[in-house]
């Protein structure tokens, strides 16, 4: 028997996209990128791995004119490995190009440059030291993970920013590995760490820790603690509560209609003041003879 057609419903908000990208991290996003923009840091923005586009279609928000927004992802392709194939059919089987684009296409008016490929592409199709915000959420696999890291030094201007997804997540080790690798061998630096990403440069963290820090202790809605290891100040946000930052809805936003009030319910008319006084002060013969003589007078 043939499988259905799928129905595919249009996003009408951002939170309406499937997609595991916390409010924490909707937050640590739009901040960094915020940032740059005010200290006018430029560069391309990069993401190895898409979904269906949620934190893509982030992204895309804070691309400025004259920068290159680019995605990697296999989509529907075949993976390059054995190990890569079966992750992918376990995890991404329904990932296709088209409901991405439609996704992406729902807030904004064009495409980023989409590369249906392996990430490894990437070091080979962007120039190196021209973007200044890489978003790794590719591959689970060691291996991957460990190019992937060294493609992004390579792609970053001096003081970007590169986020690695899962790197504490139990069913992915291999994430786990390459990224803390990365920082005590390879130069890679924490910025802070939330509840399923890392965010770190290969520049100086300390002046966006300091800006970071003296926002988030001001917010109610996050918790805070600062550690030392290895040489690295590890600066971990947790959520309280926390809500996604404003984002404009998609052009399929529909309000929701108005909830009518309710017109309250018809009862006996309330008594006057004299009249509750009257009931609550006076014995019950008296009040029964004010109350027929306040009737008659109806």
């Amino acid at each position: 028997m043939a499988n259905a057609p799928q129905t595919h419903v249009l996003p009408g908000e951002l939170g309406d996209v499937p997609g595991w990208f916390p409010a924490l991290d909707q937050t640590l996003f739009t901040w960094l990128l915020d940032r740059q923009r005010s200290l006018g840091e430029r560069g391309d923005l990069l993401e190895l791995g898409v979904y269906l586009g949620k934190s893509a279609i982030l992204l895309g928000r804070h691309l400025r004119p004259g920068e290159t927004f680019t995605v990697c992802d296999l989509f529907e392709s075949d993976a390059p490995d054995g190990a890569n194939r079966a992750e992918t059919s376990k995890s991404y089987a329904s990932l296709t190009r088209q409901a991405f684009e439609r996704n992406y296409l729902s807030f904004h008016d064009t495409l980023p440059r989409v590369l249906q490929a392996p990430s490894s592409v990437v070091a080979h199709e962007v120039p190196p030291g021209s973007c200044r915000f890489v978003h790794i959420d590719a591959s689970h696999l060691y291996e991957h993970v460990y190019d992937d890291i060294g493609a992004a030094r390579e792609l970053l201007v001096p003081d970007g920013i590169v986020v690695l997804d899962d790197f504490r997540s139990e069913h992915t080790p291999g994430v786990s590995v390459a990224t803390w690798e990365a920082v005590l061998n390879r130069g890679l630096r924490p910025v802070c760490l939330s509840t399923q990403k890392l965010y770190g440069t290969w520049g100086d963290p300390e002046p966006v820790q300091e800006e970071l820090l003296a926002t988030l202790r001001s917010r109610e809605d996050c918790g805070l603690s600062v550690q030392q290891a290895a040489g690295h100040r590890l600066v971990r946000v947790r959520a309280r509560g926390m809500r996604p930052p404003p984002f404009p809805p998609s052009r399929h936003y529909v309000a929701p209609a108005p909830v009518p009030v309710a017109a309250p319910a018809a009862g006996r008319p309330r008594r006057s003041r004299s009249r509750r006084i009257a009931v609550d002060l006076l014995p019950p013969i008296v009040t029964r003879a004010v109350r027929r003589r306040m009737t008659s007078r109806v």
